[in-house]
């Protein structure tokens, strides 16, 4: 596939595995740009940024995870993306597994790194959470999703461009992925490995939340 694809990570306070990640982005996809974005980190997610990533996106204080993504899209798009790449910074997924998602482009819009759940190492809380939060937002979409809360992705520009949730933290991909299936965008699932390493940022109560308030008002919401 022809055209520049640039990778977005967004992190918060990610020093120590955040800059294996860009290494892994580098092996795997050779010739991308890479692009961090440091959601206000109080280690030294930063100097790591600078040192890795080729353009650096830096917050002054925590703005979410979905401020962070949207910034970070808004500069691959800048710089001519015609493929993005999201991946979370805490090493919980493997960058090798790039070109799989980028080869599913082939013949979708965007592909979901999705991870399994039963007889993995994913805490059981976020296996319930996951499996209910996924089975919803299938329902919605009116296509099977296997792992909605995945921040492993590939789109093409197109949906980038289409498709621009307002929400600033967790609950954006949620609504990112109902939006780009209501737009019309093929949507595929990819198969990668549950990793799971350094706690997640993700909040069991708060984020949980506001997912669950983002898939009730898209129920019969239009979204774009």
């Amino acid at each position: 596939m022809s055209g520049l694809t640039v990778c977005v990570i967004p992190a918060l306070d990610a020093a120590g595995t955040v800059g294996e990640v860009a290494r892994g982005l580098r092996r795997a996809a050779p010739g991308a740009l890479v692009i961090g974005i440091d959601d206000g980190s109080r280690d030294g997610t930063r100097g790591v940024l600078d040192a890795e990533c080729d353009v650096v996106v830096a917050f002054a204080s925590n703005r979410g995870k979905g401020a962070a993504l949207r910034a970070g899209i808004a500069a691959a798009l800048e710089r001519g993306a015609a493929r993005i790449v999201t991946i979370d910074a805490d090493g919980q997924h493997d960058p090798a597994r790039t070109p799989e998602l980028l080869d599913a482009l082939r013949e979708a819009d965007l592909a979901i790194g999705s991870r399994g759940r039963d007889g993995t190492a994913m805490p059981i809380g976020r296996r319930i959470t996951n499996a209910l939060a996924s089975a919803a937002v299938g329902r919605i979409a009116g296509v099977p999703v296997a792992d909605a809360q995945s921040g492993y992705r590939a789109g093409r520009r197109e949906v980038f461009e289409a498709v621009t949730p307002q929400g600033d933290r967790y609950e954006f991909e949620t609504e990112f992925l109902i939006g780009a299936v209501r737009s019309g965008f093929r949507v595929t699932s990819v198969p990668v490995p549950t990793m799971y390493g350094p706690p997640s940022h993700f909040r069991a109560v708060r984020d949980s939340a506001r997912v669950v308030r983002t898939i009730w008002r898209l129920r019969h919401a239009g979204v774009h």
